[in-house]
This record gives structure tokens, C-alpha cells and sequence, in this order.
């Protein structure tokens, strides 16, 4: 069950990498622990499953580097209703050097505004949230790139964010030319992240009924 679910969550988040300009590369994120306070969101062992971009074409494997993250403080809203964290802070993904992918700092940057943290109701009454955000940063050649990320947490069931929870998925896009990202790329992002959603949801049905 659980390497379907991997298999279809790569798949669906694979599924907006056409519609990406050209010269971007896309990282897709699992796991990891999300924590947080009204003084920030930090996501930390979160290890790359997906890199499309580098090395000639879409890369999976379980050992492919880790993404890591920080926001700023919230600004607005609160934690467990979903809110606003300010921008800054730190964003960064290394490479393991598998397939063609760089070893070391692949990206080093922070969020370039403010950082939306949603809350997803689903049908049943349970609960995702959700993390958007827009990117600046080095790149590993030392060009500026520009990009976007979502995240989504695990199913926290009737309750609420309490301080911390897993991803279960994310997804990172990254122009790596001079123009800024396309206004697109969050809203690809989040359809893809929404099929995630509802993968995670028949799973938990299909778990209750048996």
C-alpha cells in the first residue's frame, strides 16, 4: 500500500512538469517533520523521491538529497486555522549525487514572500493543511533562479495542527533562467498536491471499511 501510494503521488505531482516553461527543474519531497510556533515553520529530514530537470530527465529513487526549510514568524491567522508566516528564513536542497544530480547545496534561499499555511477539510471531516510560497536563491552554479514550492502534511484525522506533524508530500519548482516563474506554478503545483489529497482520502476510507 504504501509504495502505491509513493508510486501514485510521484505520478500525480508529476503530471504538471509540461506545463513548466523550459529551463525549470522540479523536486518532489516526502517526509520529513514539520514543526512550528507562532515563531515560525521549520520542515526538517525531508528527503528528495523525484528531481525532473537535471541529469536528462525524471529521476525517482528513495536517496536523491533532502529539503529543508524555515519561515518567518506568523503574521496572521493562527496555526491551527491556517494563517500567514512573513517571508525570509532559509530554503535549502542538497543533492546525494545519484544519476546526475549534484552532491552538496543544490539550493540555498528563502522565501521571497509572505508564506500562506492552509487548512484542507476534507469530506470526512478530517484534516490536511498545506504550505505555499514563493522562492529566490543561489543555485548551485552560483546563478540567482527563482521558483515556488507546496507542501502537504500527512492526515492529522478530526484534530487539529498541535506543534507538529509529517509531509507527505511536496512539491518545489525551480526556474533556473533569468525570467521570474510563470503565475501558474502555484496553482500546477496545487492541482497536483490536490490529487495527493484525494489519494490520501480513499486510502483512509478504503482503511475504515476494512
Amino acid at each position: 500500500m504504501i509504495k502505491n501510494t509513493a508510486f501514485l503521488t510521484i505520478l500525480v505531482l508529476a503530471l504538471p512538469f509540461a506545463a513548466f516553461a523550459d529551463g525549470s527543474v522540479d523536486f518532489t519531497n516526502g517526509g520529513g517533520t514539520l514543526s512550528g510556533s507562532s515563531s515560525g515553520l521549520t520542515l526538517s529530514g525531508s528527503t528528495l523521491i523525484a528531481v525532473n530537470g537535471i541529469g536528462g530527465g525524471l529521476i525517482t529513487g528513495n536517496n536523491l538529497g533532502t529539503l529543508d526549510f524555515s519561515t518567518g514568524a506568523l503574521t496572521s491567522g493562527s496555526l491551527q486555522m491556517g494563517g500567514t508566516f512573513a517571508a525570509g528564513s532559509t530554503f535549502e536542497i542538497t543533492g546525494s549525487g545519484t544519476d546526475g544530480i549534484p552532491s552538496g547545496v543544490i539550493l540555498n534561499g528563502s522565501f521571497t514572500g509572505p508564506v500562506t499555511w492552509t487548512l484542507v477539510t476534507l469530506a470526512n471531516g478530517t484534516h490536511n493543511y498545506t504550505l505555499t510560497g514563493t522562492l529566490t536563491g543561489t543555485w548551485y552554479d552560483g546563478t540567482t533562479v527563482y521558483g515556488a514550492t507546496v507542501q502537504l502534511t500527512v492526515n492529522t484525522g478530526k484534530g487539529f495542527f498541535n506543534g507538529q506533524t509529517t509531509v507527505s508530500t511536496g512539491d518545489t519548482n525551480i526556474t533556473t533562467t533569468t525570467s521570474l516563474p510563470e503565475p501558474g506554478t502555484l496553482g500546477l503545483l496545487g492541482a497536483g498536491l490536490i490529487g495527493v489529497a484525494g489519494i490520501v482520502r480513499r486510502n483512509l476510507r478504503r482503511r475504515l471499511r476494512g
